[in-house]
Formats: structure tokens, C-alpha cells, sequence
């Protein structure tokens, strides 16, 4: 998998939620915060203001769309105008959030275009008139709106940004070092290995990659199996001699004690819990 597909796939949990809202002026609406959610708001027809604490309010027009990585409450109002919104949240697992989503600000604003629109466009359609099929279509298009959020932001921030996530997914050298890693996250890595898949020297690569994601290579490495390996006790009943082999650990004493430092309790625990 690439490194967005699978980073959407692990954080995930539960069942994405979204409806299509149509507000008559004058109309406001308060959202609460929701820790451990990510939403979205999305104007379909008409406009409205979005309201955060301490923060300029925001003007959005048909066609805009809000994501909210962290679940930051707000208030979406208007007074003279009726308006039609689609709104969600996904459930994410807090202990396999990747920093490529802490890496977000509190609110992405983002015009629907392109693959987005077309995404906006039949999660309208099929919120508006639910036929057979509804049940399965609807998570699945959220699940899409998700990455192509993610998609639009990363793929558009560079231009912006020096460091950082959206730097590193779209920085040759360490895309191709990450790209290495999420394919077989269970090879024998090292620092040298990751470098020669990515074209450059042991050391440039190593400051490079820190520099971009914010944590040394084999970090990230090791923190990336833990994650994978959370998902897999969680979603799966394999024992524990295979999930360690499944993140690179021939040794279950070996791959217990790299899940106990990172997690803070041991495989079997974290299952059972």
C-alpha cells in the first residue's frame, strides 16, 4: 500500500457518519468538539459563516469544504440565507493516529474540485436519495472523501511548506524511504538499506528524513510496526509469534518488549483490553 492508503486504513476505527442538513434562515448550529474524531462540513447551496473561539469567523460559498483533523467544536451560522450542508466525522483510534495527521492544522479549508467534487458530488446524491445498496455505498464514499481530503491538502501544500509531512510525502528521496518501509514494513531495515532505496548516502538521507517527518529513520520504523502490530491485535485473533513475524520480529520476547515500550502494556494485555 502507499503511505496514505495505509495510514487512513490503520487510524480508522468504527463507522464513519454524514448527512445532508438543509438550514432556513436565519439558522446557527453549534458542533461540539469530539476528541478522538476527525469531521467535515461542506456547502452544497448558499453560504454561511463558520465560528471558532479566538479565531476570525470564516466565510464559506457553495462548493467550499471544512476538514477538522483533530474534532475542534464550532458553530456554522447565516442569517439571511437558507443553506444546504453535508456534514461527518470519522472515528480514529487515538494510540494509531500517524503524525502525518497531528500534523494538520485545526481546520483545512478547501475547495471542491476536480476528484473532490466528483466525491461530494455522489456522497450528495446517495445521502438525498437512499436506494439499495445505501448501507455499503455511503461508508465507502466516505472513506474515499477522506483520502481525497488528505490527497488535496498534501498534494497542494508543498509549494508552502519546508518541513513537515506534506514536504516529506512529496520529497523524492524520503517518499521513496516511506513508500519502502510501508510495503514490507517486515523486512530487516537499516539506515543504509532505507538510504539506497531512496538514492542517497547514509548520513544525507538520515538528516533528511528527520528533518521532514521529525523522527530519525529507524524510529519511525520501529514506531510504524508497533502501529501496525495494535491493528492487527485488535482486528484479528493470530497469535502473537505470528503477528511478530508479521512486523519483522523473529523473536516474540523481542517484538513483546518493542510493543510494551511503545505502548505501554504488553500484546497480550492490549488484546484483551
Amino acid at each position: 500500500m502507499d503511505v496514505l492508503s495505509d495510514v487512513v486504513a490503520v487510524m480508522r476505527t468504527g463507522k464513519p457518519v454524514a448527512a445532508r442538513v438543509s438550514w432556513c434562515a436565519p439558522w446557527s448550529q453549534e458542533f461540539a468538539p469530539v476528541p478522538g474524531a476527525a469531521g467535515f462540513q461542506i456547502v452544497l447551496h448558499g453560504s454561511c459563516q463558520l465560528l471558532r473561539h479566538d479565531v476570525e469567523p470564516l466565510v464559506l460559498n457553495s462548493g467550499d469544504v471544512v476538514f477538522l483533523p483533530h474534532g475542534q467544536g464550532h458553530t456554522l451560522t447565516h442569517q439571511e440565507e437558507d443553506t444546504v450542508t453535508l456534514c461527518g466525522a470519522y472515528e480514529v483510534a487515538p494510540a494509531r493516529v500517524h503524525p502525518l495527521l497531528l500534523d494538520l492544522p485545526e481546520l483545512v479549508h478547501l475547495s471542491a474540485r476536480d476528484e473532490l467534487r466528483s466525491a461530494v458530488t455522489l456522497l450528495d446524491t446517495e445521502l438525498r436519495d437512499r436506494g439499495l445498496g445505501s448501507d455499503a455505498l455511503v461508508p465507502a464514499l466516505l472513506d474515499a472523501l477522506l483520502v481525497y481530503l488528505l490527497r488535496a491538502w498534501f498534494t497542494e501544500r508543498p509549494a508552502h511548506s519546508a518541513t513537515g509531512w506534506a514536504a516529506a510525502l512529496n520529497d523524492p528521496v524520503v517518499s521513496a524511504a516511506l513508500q519502502a518501509i510501508h510495503r514490507e514494513p517486515a523486512r530487516p531495515w537499516t539506515v543504509a538499506a532505507l538510504a539506497s532505496e531512496s538514492g542517497l548516502s547514509r548520513a544525507p538521507f538520515a538528516r533528511r528524513f528527520a528533518a521532514l517527518t521529525g523522527r530519525p529513520p529507524m524510529t519511525y520504523l520501529t514506531w510504524w510496526r508497533m502501529t501496525v502490530a495494535a491493528r492487527v491485535l485488535r482486528e484479528s485473533d493470530a497469535s502473537l509469534s505470528a503477528v511478530a513475524a508479521e512486523v519483522g520480529y523473529r523473536s516474540e520476547f523481542a517484538f513483546a518488549a518493542a510493543f510494551k515500550r511503545e505502548h505501554g502494556v504488553a500484546p497480550g494485555r492490549y488484546r484483551r483490553a
